[in-house]
């Protein structure tokens, strides 16, 4: 299937009458074609004929760029250059959106267009009005051949093509090569969502390369648990591992939106405990809703859209109060559990049940009252638990044998699927499988673990290497980092200013940076960073550039809180002395009052040092981190708490800046 709507040789797009191109497009477009798109397209096309009339190569219109859910106006190469032109008829300024929007398109095809990674890339924004003014053609100092965006008005448009083919050398670009190559788009989970919502498919926008292949199994492996349970009136429980960014929501997401069906009665929902991403999910889908209905001249507010938003993507919490008092069956005969070892355990749930809805005699974990909730179906239920190794940063959470030891318990009917990975070190079900795995319930299948880390397309070894870092293994952490340094770069410094300059550096387009730190970092003040100091998720996440409430002010910081289960491009950890590095390992602190205290509690230990793991794989690209002076003067911020975190970190290899 191309991803173009056309495409040509320019010698045949030339001859080709513009109203045969247009028809051509307009049939390819899954929308209703409006009179004033119709009308762009002649003007672009009458353009671009006359422009590019001395020039051989190949064109292309409306290429599709699915990790975002957009398509360029049009790509064009000509010789080793692939150029990315985005049109703005009748506009007499370049804004600042528009710039982003072709460096964005330009980075899309950089970054995850195979055929595209070694050659030069030229991002055009066209401003058909703007006054004559010089062009700027400047590679950007990550020299991967991506120019920084170039500005013109239609007259200068060939002039422009002209100067970027005199300027660069490389291989020239075989254009059936080039149009039948591989994409392999790794999105942010915000861009996933919109995508699967507007009904593309997981393999749309993952990639396909043979690491990814157990994207699309693990997809399929529950998609046949599910057809086999409706067909067989089954009730079935999946557990699905993965290291941090391997795309266990990605595939939660898909599993939501792929079964559903209002004819059959057929319902999924995808559910999660975490407030922070599921709020920021349902703002970014009943935006992105809005906005794709205005570009189709319909209107819909915001509200409406939040609302159906609201159906396919709930709060866990919510959804559990909900069927305290509606004692039916739910809706739903599939729910899809993220992050699923975060659910409370008896002691938690009983507490919230007393204190908040003021039942006095509740005595289940968070899990048994959920499966109980699709137990109550009469014909069939699927459940499905995303597990993340090392992510419970919460008092109370159960773990994933709670979910195991419920079935056993109380549920013995339930088919259980489940990653042979289970009882790995990290996810803390050892001693429970080691009892139930010969079972007849019990169905190991290898498909349900994601095995490598997608968030980072530049590096999958990065969840490795922070997993050596923080189990003290500095010798294996080093050889790690020599193989991805060149791809991901990390750097350490001690001053605050120079990374919000590295990570500036770093962004292209608008590639999302913030600053990171532990909910525990309380003496970063004076540093102006105050972690009790509340900042909006979804502010900070989704607003843009100009937006002072944004990450990219690099004035709020978020926390592990506020970040588990999102990501961003480039991230700058300001590392406190609530986890420092010692003589005989990790210390835990906890600032009280006015002095730092022990943490002597194992379960509160492993909560901060997985607080540091979320921290560390936020970033996709690559991040600095900060390890503060100190001040001998104050004797909350020794120097002596913060020093050896650093050097420990300088001996692993990360570059000083």
């Amino acid at each position: 299937m191309k991803r173009e709507y056309y495409s040509d040789s320019l010698d045949n797009f030339r001859r080709t009458s513009s109203n045969e191109i247009i028809g051509i497009i307009a049939s390819n477009n899954e929308f209703s074609t409006e009179p004033t798109q119709m009308d762009s397209w002649s003007e672009e096309i009458e353009i671009l004929k006359e422009t590019l009339k001395l020039f051989s190569g190949t064109i292309y219109f409306e290429y599709s760029i699915p990790r975002m859910g957009k398509r360029i106006d049009t790509v064009v190469i000509i010789g080793s250059v692939i150029f990315v032109l985005e049109f703005k008829m009748g506009e007499k300024e370049y804004l600042t959106s528009a710039i982003d929007q072709v460096f964005d398109y330009a980075l899309d095809l950089k970054n995850f267009h195979e055929p595209s990674h070694n050659q030069f890339i030229a991002p055009i924004l066209i401003a058909s009005k703007a006054k004559l003014s010089a062009a700027i053609i400047e590679v950007t100092p990550q020299n991967d051949k991506l120019l920084f965006p170039i500005k013109c008005n239609l007259e200068m448009l060939g002039d422009v093509i002209n100067s970027v083919l005199h300027s660069t050398s490389g291989d020239i670009v075989d254009p059936k090569h080039w149009g039948s190559g591989r994409y392999c788009p790794t999105p942010t989970i915000i861009e996933a969502a919109m995508s699967l919502y507007k009904n593309h498919s997981v393999e749309d926008i993952s990639r396909k390369d043979a690491s990814d292949k157990n994207l699309t199994l693990t997809s399929q492996a529950i998609s046949d648990v599910i057809n086999f349970s409706k067909s067989n009136l089954q009730k079935s429980i999946c557990f699905v591992t993965g290291v941090p960014g391997s795309g266990k929501t990605l595939v939660g997401l898909n599993i939501a939106t792929k079964h559903v069906n209002s004819k059959s009665g057929l319902h999924s929902v995808y559910l999660s405990g975490n407030a922070p991403l599921v709020s920021i999910l349902r703002e970014a889908l009943a935006r992105d809703k809005v906005k794709s209905e205005k570009m189709q001249n319909r209107r819909i507010t915001k509200k409406v859209a939040l609302s159906e938003v609201s159906m396919f993507i709930q709060n866990v919490h919510n959804y559990r109060d909900a069927y305290l008092i509606d004692k039916t069956p739910p809706s739903d005969h599939v729910a899809i559990f993220d992050e699923a070892q975060r659910a409370w355990n008896v002691q938690q749930t009983r507490n919230f049940m007393q204190r908040k809805k003021k039942i006095s005699n509740f005595n289940q974990s968070e899990p048994e009252y959920l499966i109980s909730c699709l137990d109550r179906h009469r014909d069939w239920a699927v459940i499905v638990c995303l597990v993340g190794g090392g992510q419970e940063i919460n008092t109370g959470e159960a773990g994933i044998s709670e979910w195991i030891e419920s079935l056993n318990r109380s549920f013995p009917n339930w088919k259980i699927y489940l990653s042979p990975h289970l009882d790995d070190s990290e996810y803390g079900a050892g001693k429970i499988m080691s009892e139930i795995k010969s079972q007849s319930q019990i169905v190991p299948n290898s498909d349900l673990h994601l095995s490598v880390s997608m968030r980072s397309f530049r590096a999958e070894n990065v969840s490795l290497l922070v997993k050596q870092l923080l189990d003290l293994e500095n010798i294996e952490a080093s050889k790690t980092f020599t193989n991805l340094k060149n791809k991901y770069p990390i750097v350490i410094t001690r001053n605050l200013l120079k990374a919000k300059q590295w990570l500036k550096r770093q962004s292209r387009g608008t590639e999302r940076y913030g600053i990171v730190v532990s909910s525990q970092a309380e003496r970063l003040k004076p540093h102006a960073i105050d972690v009790k100091s509340p900042m909006k998720p979804v502010n900070w996440f989704l607003n843009e550039k100009d937006d002072v409430r944004s990450s990219y002010y690099l004035e709020d910081v978020a926390t592990e809180f506020a970040v588990q289960g999102l990501e961003l491009d480039w991230a700058c950890i300001t590392w406190d002395a609530d986890f420092r590095y010692g003589k005989n390992g990790w210390i835990n602190k906890s600032f009280r009052g006015n002095r730092w205290n022990n943490i002597k509690s194992e379960e509160r230990k492993n909560y901060q040092k997985n607080a540091y793991r979320v921290l560390l794989t936020r970033a996709r690209q690559g991040m600095v981190i900060v390890v503060p002076e100190g001040d001998n003067e104050d004797p909350t911020r020794k120097a002596e708490y913060y020093d050896p975190t650093f050097e420990y970190l300088k001996k692993i290899g990360f570059t000083v800046l």
